[in-house]
């Protein structure tokens, strides 16, 4: 899809040139073709010179001023003043537009399956299909209309958001930016772990929040630890005081107790009198105090020892986890080379399925301009077939009976306007004569619309035009056969030398003239002999007197 461009909008007025001649159904006829852009015609005009251009192509040629007409300069047939293009040089050609609307169309935006007329075409589909390529407006990706609000809604980097929190908008691109910034944003405290928190609330409550752990205000000099505010709280400094206190005046105790351990014991002699215990008694004396610091000794080498025994504790328990870590460390390297492998491993498969795609579009390319080719001959096939029943069905004596079958359908078609005008096969003064055909209305053109057959005659363009003489002036004898040879309907007319119609073809035909009143209508809807079976015949004789 992205190969494809922008389908280009509809067009109810005269500011678009013609139609992509692929919407076309059936055969393409070249005198559908506006001869400035080589498309459909839309809205056509038809120039003095007797081209065909649409509305659009027209007044782009005329808008710096007169024009030769490129075509008339093409085909060899440039006449001064009237192939010169000049604003209100052309008029509205009404046949041709209603030819060229009743033209069976298709869509040509991939995965559509509308038919239709050209008509109904423009009016309700160009510019509308849901299969139509167009460029998003923001990212510029191109997408179908049917996936713009998908795209707009989940897909598109361009997209606006409002934020679930603060409802402020932001670029689908810009989430996590705004995420960092929101205030709104909630948060989760690492001290007591509430949740929710919006981010504009979370300083107010780090400042009152008991299990916050606060920094070191002097971690900027390399301290690490990091203070609860709960142990701030007035209650616990004042029991801390209590017990540094307590601690202090215990120790004070056992220091003078220990004095007294360590000089034997035994109050001061006052006055200079001896002491009351006999000098004998002084050894025993001691001799009873002396355990007391070994037993001192003795508490201190027991809690010493379990000091000892919990370092050796946590020294195993150390080289365990040790020992596991290195465990975790082998299995680690282990994993990485494994993503290593498997990083590879996804790489090469993307490399191959690039590639891969690259050989599928390839063939898709490849398919595609065979489908063309196909396509192309198809409608070389179809073209070559109408010429050979044009040709089988061709006279050369100026005399043509036309056999029009299926009657009250096509009538039906043409009330319906789905097809209003059909052509007859070609036929010819001669070999190499003048090259006609007929155009009839089953339900009136012009002043006979709704109330008569009207029957029209054409000159067409020929292989031998140049060496003719022009205008065209034989008469022109038409009919409306009865079936059982007793009363046909005949007009007969003599060409107007000083119209259009019968001067030299400078496109595939030039403008019908006949009989817009050749049978009443009526005269077909009662029990008749013109119709039978289905079937009616024309019949036209062309004057060969003088050729």
């Amino acid at each position: 899809m992205a190969a494809q461009e922008p389908s280009p909008p509809s067009s109810l007025e005269g500011n678009k040139p013609g139609f992509p001649k692929k919407i076309l159904a059936n055969n393409l006829e070249e005198k559908h073709l506006c001869n400035y852009c080589l498309k459909i015609l839309r809205r056509p005009l038809q120039a003095q010179c007797g081209h065909r251009f649409c509305l659009f192509c027209f007044n782009k040629i005329v808008s710096s001023g007169q024009q030769k007409c490129s075509a008339c300069i093409k085909e060899d047939l440039f006449e001064d003043p009237t192939s010169i293009l000049k604003e209100g040089g052309a008029f509205p050609d009404n046949a041709a537009r209603r030819e060229v609307e009743a033209l069976a169309a298709v869509c040509t935006n991939e995965g559509c399956t509308w038919t239709g007329n050209i008509k109904e075409y423009e009016v309700n589909h160009e510019g509308k299909c849901d299969f139509m390529i167009i460029l998003c407006p923001s990212c510029k990706e191109l997408m179908r209309t049917n996936e713009l609000e998908r795209h707009n809604e989940r897909e598109c980097p361009e997209r606006t958001l409002n934020c679930k929190y603060c409802k402020e908008p932001f670029h689908f691109k810009n989430i996590k930016a705004h995420d960092e910034i929101c205030p709104k944003y909630p948060m989760i405290c690492e001290g007591c772990a509430k949740k929710k928190i919006p981010r504009e609330k979370y300083v107010d409550h780090i400042k009152f929040c008991s299990k916050f752990r606060a920094p070191c205000r002097f971690h900027v000099v390399g301290c690490d630890m990091s203070v609860s505010l709960e142990s701030l709280q007035p209650q616990s400094l004042e029991l801390a005081g209590h017990k540094i206190h307590e601690l202090h005046r215990a120790l004070r105790e056992l220091e003078l107790k220990l004095g007294q351990l360590t000089l034997g014991g035994g109050a001061p002699v006052q006055g200079g009198c001896t002491p009351t215990l006999p000098t004998l008694a002084l050894p025993a004396l001691a001799t009873s105090f002396t355990p007391l610091p070994s037993t001192v000794g003795a508490a201190l080498e027991l809690q010493l020892h379990s000091e000892k025994t919990k370092v050796a504790e946590l020294s195993r328990r150390c080289q365990e986890l040790e020992l596991k870590v290195g465990t975790f460390e082998n299995i680690v390297c282990v994993l990485n080379r494994e993503m290593e492998r498997s990083s590879t491993t996804i790489e090469a498969y993307n490399r191959q399925h690039r590639l891969d795609q690259d050989k599928v579009e390839i063939l898709n390319n490849k398919v595609r301009q065979l489908e063309r080719t196909v396509g192309l001959r198809d409608l070389s096939i179809v073209e070559m077939e109408g010429n050979m029943r044009e040709m089988s069905a061709a006279t050369f004596d100026g005399i043509f009976v036309w056999k029009i079958s299926d009657f009250t359908k096509k009538r039906q078609d043409a009330v319906a306007g789905r097809a209003p005008a059909m052509f007859s096969p070609a036929f010819f003064t001669s070999k190499y004569g003048y090259k006609m055909c007929l155009r009839i209305y089953l339900n009136g053109d012009g002043t006979g619309r709704g109330s008569h057959l009207s029957l029209f005659f054409v000159v067409m363009r020929g292989h031998s035009d140049a060496l003719l003489k022009w205008p065209f002036n034989q008469k022109v004898t038409l009919m409306l056969l009865d079936q059982n040879n007793r009363e046909h309907i005949i007009d007969a007319f003599r060409p107007d030398i000083s119209s259009s119609s019968f001067q030299r073809p400078v496109s595939d035909m030039n403008i019908a003239s006949g009989c817009p009143l050749f049978c009443p209508l009526p005269k077909l809807d009662t029990k008749n002999s013109y119709i039978r079976d289905d079937t009616i015949f024309i019949k036209a004789i062309v004057d060969l007197t003088g050729l």
